[in-house]
């Protein structure tokens, strides 16, 4: 199983689509909070997220929750514009997650440092002058690039 984790997800549009995206793949999404929006029924029939509820998603009160948690994987890639190591270049394996930041601000840097310049690949960019993709875009680049080197669930 592959793991998308979303820390401090800001926009709902978003996380609905790769809640969708996670759905679809069977991979198992992580919110890390504080979420910059409420996930309530009115807010998912809005967003028309009504597979919501079949999906693997786990709430994490913080980051450190998270890496407490008896759910979360042992390997961790960081994706970032803060490195020059591409996602092309990693191997990945059945259980790893797969980390982003939130949208406006990226992670942190101490979670680039506790991830280390290992843990960090890019998506590259033809156009180094724009900031990077959407949040929802870069997810699923990454996640089906993870699938097409372990598998699709079946």
């Amino acid at each position: 199983m592959l793991h998308i984790i979303l820390f401090q997800p800001e926009i709902p549009q978003n996380t609905g689509n790769i809640g969708r995206m996670c759905a679809l793949t069977r991979s198992r999404l992580h919110l890390i909070h504080p979420l910059g929006f409420v996930i309530n029924d009115r807010n998912l029939r809005r967003a028309g997220m009504d597979y919501w509820y079949s999906l693997d998603v786990h709430e994490h009160a913080d980051w450190a929750a998270f890496r407490a948690s008896p759910l979360a994987p042992r390997r961790l890639w960081l994706f970032t514009t803060h490195t020059q190591r591409s996602y092309w270049d990693v191997a990945f394996a059945d259980g790893d997650g797969l980390v982003f930041g939130n949208e406006g601000s990226g992670a942190p840097e101490w979670l680039h440092t506790e991830l280390g310049e290992a843990g960090r690949v890019t998506i590259p960019q033809a156009n180094p002058e724009l900031r990077s993709l959407n949040l929802s875009t870069a997810a699923g680049i990454a996640c089906y690039e993870a699938l097409r080197q372990i598998g699709m669930p079946t």
